[in-house]
């Protein structure tokens, strides 16, 4: 009836006991064994509570089959009566207890969206054996072992939730981290946080058996360990700080937590600075005075397009670039007379800052501080011939900043995805859309047309994007407040610009004798009206007779809303959510007397699921009756219309129906008297409705350009 899956709510009952020896065994199997005794005590029901599409499952059980029955509804378990466990599942309607009793009132009934799903029920005489007592052994070991293990879990999560007010986190970074992180999980800074050793500490330990322990975790003795705690800039960068002093190494890990971190973050992060000597033995930290400086060094090729970290040094404020120029190049593994050039890492948020550093100038000078990254390269040469996308540090952080690889659906296949590439947010419109062609092996791109995602409905948007409606890909993607990496695609058969001054409308053609709807696709400029839309859709269909007249009508969930005027410009119709249908005028309708009335007759049915609620189905149509005209003489005229069997038609019944309240019609009643003379509530909301079971086949659709299956997307969509 509906053409789709439902879930049957009925009431359907079942009892606590079953007897399959009922009726000399006819529920029961051929080859059944009949000696012996096929009564069954039902020991649980499994619950589905909701609809086809989404739901919840819980169950009612009865473990040692006595009275007593428990709900098992998630980690929840709860005693429950016989009632609730067992009839209120039989499904069917429930009254909603009146609030006015004393008053004669019709309680109000409501469908019953929980029910059981699934019974299970246990042989009497097996009972004893499969109702036994359940000890660990029974369990097999794989469960015990797997449920010891989340027992101790969740105990040891507890025990940590209780005692966490006692507990510092630190984490701990090291040049391993940075070195294993740069240029793979990040591009700016030196660490992700998240991504370090952590260490839970107690409160009151002191900061030295702390160290004790970092000791032991990477093999540095405590005499070669030097901390940095970080600081959060105001440019929201990172970076290491300065170097605890003596004093604060002494406090307790509580207190040095509380030093490092105004925000009273449960977490203390520090670098860990360890020096090595040739022999890769650890050695003391150098001292540092205000004049010495920590700088972090990453290298940046272009041929590869690779950033990574190789070092740190300490540098004098008042020193030059070119004092370290030596020691970069071997860090780098470039000959040492590889010039080189120098740029500072400021900020990424919101944009990118990475300014050239003048090699002349000293570090103060230059504004450099403790904790500041430097990137270099070697210097570019003009006649060196090869190309490269980024040839400097500053646009290669600048397409990292940027770069976004976007998933391309085709916008018939709005599921799929068809092709990745990999952009800039601030690609244009126009860089995007020859990307697109590019991929596609198309000559034009101006005949790609794209639309952007709906991150809520995970569905296109209803309206594309306009031919450069936007100015960057970012603006594509960004969706109210979050950003998708989803664009749907498809290929015009004429250029965008071209078609944005025209208009296109889907048309369902109904022949006035065939079976078949054809969907029309029809294109005209915007200033066209309707009659220019008939002229056209003349052209490409199959008419009864060529003096025929064509009308169009707005069609919406089966009632026609609206005949189009011809003098109506097409510009503001909207053909996504309401069916726009076309078919030949009858001519019993061309000349009509002045006591004729055009009534819209619509095919309906009562839903069971709904208090018997109305639903309409079918192609509504319209009919021509004349003053005094019976339901008889009706009923005659619309059977020839719609062929219908004389053996179907009997079952059929005709209603008034007005606001959804159906009348029913006698044979004998005058149809025109039923109807106003003056639409109060609009044509729709008065009609005769055809009630009946909806077993007619499907119409065959068949679409030039789209599936008709797209208009009724778009109507589900918009309810």
């Amino acid at each position: 009836m509906r053409d789709t899956m439902v879930k049957i709510n009925d009431r359907y009952e079942f009892p606590l006991q079953l007897d399959l020896d009922r009726d000399d065994g006819k529920y029961l199997a051929p080859d059944a064994d009949r000696s012996i005794r096929n009564l069954y005590t039902l020991h649980s029901v499994l619950v589905h509570s909701g609809g086809v599409h989404g739901g919840h499952y819980y169950a009612f059980i009865r473990p040692t089959l006595a009275d007593q029955w428990y709900k098992f509804d998630d980690e929840r378990v709860t005693k429950e009566d016989t009632k609730k466990a067992f009839e209120e599942q039989y499904g069917g309607e429930e009254e909603l207890p009146q609030i006015n009793p004393g008053f004669n009132n019709t309680p109000f009934k409501f469908t019953k969206y929980s029910n059981a799903y699934m019974l299970v029920y246990i042989r009497e005489s097996d009972k004893e054996k499969i109702m036994c007592n359940v000890d660990e052994k029974d369990i097999a070991e794989h469960l015990r072992i797997r449920l010891k293990k989340e027992q101790e879990e969740k105990e040891h999560k507890k025990k940590e939730k209780a005692e966490a007010h006692l507990y510092t986190i630190i984490k701990i970074a090291r040049d391993e981290d940075l070195k294993e992180q740069t240029g793979k999980d990040i591009y700016f800074d030196l660490v992700d946080h998240e991504k370090v050793r952590s260490f839970r500490i107690q409160k009151q330990l002191p900061f030295s058996t702390f160290k004790e322990e970092v000791a032991k975790e990477y093999g540095i003795p405590v005499q070669f360990q030097r901390f940095w705690l970080w600081a959060k800039r105001q440019n929201h960068t990172y970076r290491p700080n300065r170097p605890l002093n003596p004093h604060e190494e002494m406090q307790s890990v509580g207190q040095l937590r509380e030093i490092s971190n105004k925000a009273q973050n449960a977490e203390l992060k520090l670098f860990l600075e360890v020096e090595f000597g040739l022999d890769l033995q650890p050695l003391p930290p150098p001292e540092k005075s205000k004049e010495d400086i920590l700088l972090f060094f990453k290298l940046y090729n272009p041929e590869k397009e690779v950033l990574c970290f190789v070092g740190r040094l300490f540098v004098k404020a008042l020193g030059k670039p070119s004092d370290i120029l030596r020691k970069l190049t071997e860090m780098a593994g470039f000959t040492p007379d590889e010039e080189i050039e120098l740029y500072e890492e400021i900020k990424f948020e919101p944009n990118v800052m990475c300014e050239h550093i003048d090699k002349k100038l000293t570090f103060r000078a230059s504004q450099l501080e403790d904790g500041d990254i430097v990137c270099f390269q070697k210097s570019p040469k003009a006649d060196s011939g090869t190309q490269v996308r980024y040839p400097d540090i500053p646009s290669f952080l600048e397409y990292v900043h940027n770069r976004q690889v976007v998933h391309f659906r085709s916008l018939e296949k709005p599921k799929d995805d068809e092709f990745c590439l990999e952009l800039s947010k601030l690609h244009t419109y126009d860089d995007v859309v020859e990307r697109v062609a590019r991929q596609l092996g198309l000559d034009d791109p101006a005949k790609i047309r794209l639309t952007s995602h709906n991150c809520y409905s995970q569905q296109p948007k209803p309206q594309p994007i306009r031919y450069q409606g936007v100015e960057h890909l970012l603006d594509m993607l960004v969706h109210y407040n979050q950003t998708s990496d989803i664009l749907y695609y498809e290929v015009l058969d004429i250029p965008l610009p071209e078609l944005q001054f025209l208009k296109t409308l889907k048309v369902a053609f109904h022949h006035a004798t065939k079976e078949e709807v054809v969907i029309h696709s029809i294109r005209l400029p915007k200033n066209s009206t309707i009659a220019d839309v008939i002229i056209d859709l003349k052209t490409k269909v199959d008419l009864s007779s060529p003096t025929a007249e064509l009308r169009v009508l707005e069609v919406f969930y089966h009632k026609i809303y609206k005949i189009f005027p011809l003098h109506e410009k097409i510009e503001n119709i909207n053909d996504q959510y309401w069916t726009l249908r076309a078919e030949e005028v009858p001519e019993e309708e061309k000349n009509p007397s002045q006591h004729d009335r055009l009534i819209h007759v619509y095919h309906f049915t009562k839903d069971p699921l709904q208090n018997q609620q109305i639903q309409n189905f079918g192609d509504p149509f319209f009919l021509a009756i004349c003053e005094g005209e019976t339901l008889a003489e009706v009923k005659g005229r619309i059977q020839r219309k719609l062929q219908v069997p004389d053996e179907e038609f009997s079952k059929w019944k005709f209603a008034f129906i007005s606001m959804n309240r159906p009348d029913y019609l006698q044979d004998s009643d005058v149809v025109s008297a039923r109807f106003q003379r003056r639409d109060v509530y609009g044509a729709w909301e008065q009609y005769l409705g055809l009630e009946h079971t909806d077993t007619a086949p499907k119409r065959a659709y068949t679409a030039n350009q789209d599936s008709v299956q797209a208009l009724h997307c778009c109507q589900t969509v918009f309810l």
